[in-house]
């Protein structure tokens, strides 16, 4: 038996946000054992925590949907740095995370309890091609002319960004998932001003089996990088995301130099073992 944690992410709420299932001293687990448990679980992602291989990393982590795993992914880095953190784990560096995954080493800060990680480098970025872009736009029910701007913006999982005009056209589309196939798509538009939240943002994902994710680190790193980049958005600003899905979530941006930090509150659920 293993411990076992899920950990609600950028939420204060339990049944908010977005959950990622966490395993615990995951050495000796198969890679199969693993898919098949990220399968069963259905969550977006399931994580492993592993001693770490590269050094300054205080754990290794593995991430899995449940259609394969990933090089990175953000709501799982925090959510799985709570449970490392609540399980006893002492990080070498007071109030800094190191975690090893697929894109290397991902720093985390931890400031009184609440989460961020450095958003890694783009590994694809810049313009989407018309043919591209038109197909997208098509499957979420948009002409090409709706889309205010857009950019490749993938630190792992294969995401493209769509700026829309408002955040009541992000709330209000409807995307054909057959027609998305071969792209992860997250779309964000701004809020009226006064709100909690500066930005909508939605995650459209059916290639990794999740048709709609509730609320996305790795979607929301990219697009602060684009966006806070291009002077399209301000160096600090608050995102909002699951509210279509009863989850809102809220997701904290900010630009400190060269890095983009992307952060938000944790709640640890559940807490057992798992027969793995």
């Amino acid at each position: 038996m293993r411990a076992f944690s899920q950990v609600d992410v950028f939420t204060s709420e339990f049944l908010r946000g977005n959950p990622v299932a966490v395993v615990h001293d995951a050495e000796g687990i198969p890679d199969e054992e693993m898919a098949a448990f990220a399968r069963w679980t259905n969550l977006s992602e399931t994580t492993f925590l592993l001693p770490p291989i590269q050094a300054g990393a205080d754990y290794r982590l593995r991430i899995f949907t449940p259609s394969g795993e990933l090089p990175f992914a953000g709501h799982p880095t925090l959510g799985s740095a709570r449970a490392w953190l609540e399980a006893g784990g002492v990080p070498a560096a007071a109030g800094r995370i190191v975690q090893e995954c697929g894109v290397g080493l991902v720093t985390l800060a931890d400031d009184a309890g609440r989460l961020a990680f450095a958003a890694p480098p783009l590994r694809r970025s810049g313009p989407v091609d018309a043919q591209d872009l038109g197909a997208i736009a098509a499957s979420l029910g948009l002409s090409p002319d709706d889309v205010v701007d857009s950019a490749w913006v993938d630190n792992g999982p294969g995401w493209v960004g769509l700026l829309l005009r408002d955040a009541e056209t992000v709330l209000g589309l409807q995307p054909d998932f057959g027609a998305m196939i071969g792209f992860q798509v997250g779309v964000i538009g701004p809020r009226p001003d006064g709100d909690d939240a500066a930005f909508e943002v939605r995650a459209f994902c059916p290639d990794l089996a999740v048709p709609e994710d509730p609320v996305t680190g790795s979607l929301n790193a990219g697009l602060a990088q684009w966006l806070i980049g291009s002077g399209r958005a301000p160096s600090s600003y608050t995102a909002q995301q699951g509210t279509v899905l009863g989850r809102r979530g809220l997701v904290r941006v900010s630009a400190a130099g060269a890095d983009v930090w992307v952060g938000g509150d944790t709640v640890v659920g559940v807490r057992g073992t798992v027969a793995l």
